[in-house]
């Protein structure tokens, strides 16, 4: 070969690896959109056994085609406090299992003896999608389309890989290089790095799989360095820790230690079996006799039993895995001081599953509006008996809802610029107008704490006539609240009506708390001062009413009930 045929080989190489990642991204994105509200009552179920925990990992990873994406969103979850550190590892370790999928699939493309490849076959499904994508009208047979696309150009990276292969494999001075590089621990560092660096295990095996086929490596070699490529994925997941709570840096610390383990196992038994038989019963050999005639397959199977058993071995140990990790990561208690507040359900990360962190805003959207109710009962609590004692707890918790309305918008933002399904979007476009309606019911509530003040001020309160109205009407906007929040995580049609019902009473409700008050003004019951405070009161009490039903219409509106 000359030097512009190794030339043309590396870019080739670079070209087909560039590919790859581009395919797997796109395939992952138009997967996740398609599959969003399985996946969200897929890890809804996430608090169940261990072994349901690796179920979930696994075919959430197979279904999204991204171990990386996965253990991210878990990190996620456990950063927002809604996952346990148990539940996040089992879910981890299913995740490893789902990533051989990929690898499955690559040397299922590459098999096979008929005339024509079955690689260029599934290549050519790339022009497939292309032109669904570029001709369909509906969003969901465009997400077909693009996970056509991308299992397609899958399939052509690894047309241009192998070739680049081929070619590498004619020059004697590169085989004999790569002959001399039998260190089970080089080899795995090597498949560890390159992992690293391109951050995607899918496509070091890929990459492997190409190598030993052209017999530029052993399968020997090529089973180590994809044990190292477990090791080198856990890069994404140590990143996205980095910024993260302690829990979540606990979680991407188990991620490690759980593949590191693996390796460390398999390593040692590899070699071990090697001097042994003197080669003969190692894992080359054991698959090369199991799977004849077929290097790719041989490959593939390894990485998935060796991921498989690795499961096996660990999961008894789960708990022991999580004593360690708390070991080498010990609360301080500075961490948890760093911030007053934080967003209860969403997280960064999760931005990486935009369905996934769909159905987290509507979680933390929920919990916002419960702190606003919270507040609302305790201001009507504060002027009604006029004891103070709540009045530091409901300032504590405005500054809660202030710092959740300003994190939550910021993060919609954010996810409104992904891939998502139009249903996804629709909703997203609403919950600015019900993030700004529950901080507005928070600042009537204020108002009428300021009203207990003045109130205070002046030595004075309602009367019982008064508080027994109050007490009536703070029941009813407590029951339209109710009914409108399981209208907004249900999408019931007939709770919205409900909702709509109650509503229309509150507004008969306030003003005819009006017109009492006029009553007991003129039979001199209360002081013109009082009187105002009243009537500012009903009022509202009224708008804090229409604030809770306008999620309900919203919603409506968005077609999400």
């Amino acid at each position: 070969m000359s030097t512009v045929d190794v030339i043309t080989s590396i870019l080739n190489l670079l070209a087909g690896i560039g590919i790859f990642l581009v395919a797997c991204s796109m395939m992952s994105s138009n997967l996740e959109t398609l599959s969003s509200s399985k996946l969200r009552s897929l890890f809804s179920k996430a608090a169940g056994s261990k072994l349901l925990g690796v179920g979930i990992g696994t075919v959430g990873t197979a279904a999204i085609q991204s171990s990386g994406a996965t253990t991210v969103m878990v990190i996620g979850f456990v950063n927002a406090g809604i996952m346990t550190l148990e539940q996040a590892a089992t879910i981890i370790y299913g995740a490893n299992i789902g990533t051989t999928v990929t690898g499955q699939l690559v040397a299922f493309g590459m098999s096979g003896g008929s005339s024509v490849s079955t690689t260029a076959i599934f290549a050519a499904f790339a022009g497939v999608g292309g032109f669904i994508s570029i001709f369909a009208k509906k969003d969901i047979t465009k997400h077909v389309g693009g996970i056509i696309t991308g299992f397609g150009m899958l399939f052509a990276a690894l047309s241009m890989m192998s070739s680049s292969m081929n070619s590498f494999a004619k020059l004697d001075e590169v085989k004999m290089f790569l002959a001399s590089i039998n260190s089970v621990i080089l080899l795995i560092i090597i498949g560890a790095v390159l992992t690293a660096i391109v951050q995607s295990s899918s496509v070091m095996t890929s990459v492997a799989i190409t190598m030993v086929v052209a017999g530029l490596i052993t399968l020997n070699q090529g089973i180590y360095l994809t044990m190292g490529s477990n090791i080198g994925s856990c890069v994404v997941a140590m990143i996205a820790g980095l910024t993260s709570s302690k829990n979540a840096k606990r979680t991407s610390l188990i991620h490690l230690l759980f593949n590191v383990s693996g390796v460390v196992i398999f390593a040692i038994i590899g070699v071990v079996l090697d001097a042994v038989s003197g080669g003969t019963l190692g894992y080359g050999a054991m698959f090369g006799k199991i799977f004849v005639g077929s290097p790719e397959i041989q490959l593939a199977m390894f990485h998935t039993v060796f991921n498989i058993t690795t499961v096996v071995i660990m999961l008894p140990l789960t708990g022991l895995l999580i004593k360690l990790v708390m070991k080498i990561s010990p609360d301080t208690g500075s961490e948890e001081s760093s911030e007053e507040f934080k967003l209860h359900f969403v997280d960064e990360n999760m931005l990486r599953t935009p369905p996934i962190a769909v159905a987290q805003v509507k979680n933390e959207i929920i919990n916002m509006s419960k702190l606003a109710m919270d507040n609302f009962n305790r201001s009507l609590g504060i002027i009604s008996k006029m004891d103070f004692e709540e009045e530091k707890q409901f300032e504590e918790t405005e500054k809660e809802i202030n710092f959740i309305n300003k994190k939550l918008v910021r993060f919609v933002v954010e996810l409104s610029r992904l891939p998502l399904a139009e249903a996804d979007y629709k909703y997203l476009s609403t919950t600015f107008h019900t993030i700004s309606d529950i901080e507005r019911i928070g600042d009537y509530a204020e108002n009428i704490l300021e009203y207990a003040n003045i109130l205070k001020a002046d030595g004075q309160g309602f009367s019982t006539s008064a508080v027994s109205e109050i007490g009536y009407v703070q029941e009813q906007i407590n029951k339209l609240y109710d009914k409108t929040m399981s209208a907004y995580s249900s999408g019931s049609q007939e709770e919205y009506k409900e909702a709509e019902a109650i509503e229309a009473e509150i507004d008969v409700i306030t003003e005819k708390m009006g017109k009492n008050h006029i009553t007991r003004l003129n039979e001199g019951i209360c002081t013109p001062i009082v009187g105002a405070q009243y009537m500012s009161l009903a009022s509202n009490a009224e708008r804090i009413g229409d604030h809770i039903f306008n999620i309900c219409k919203v919603i409506k509106k968005s077609s999400v009930i």
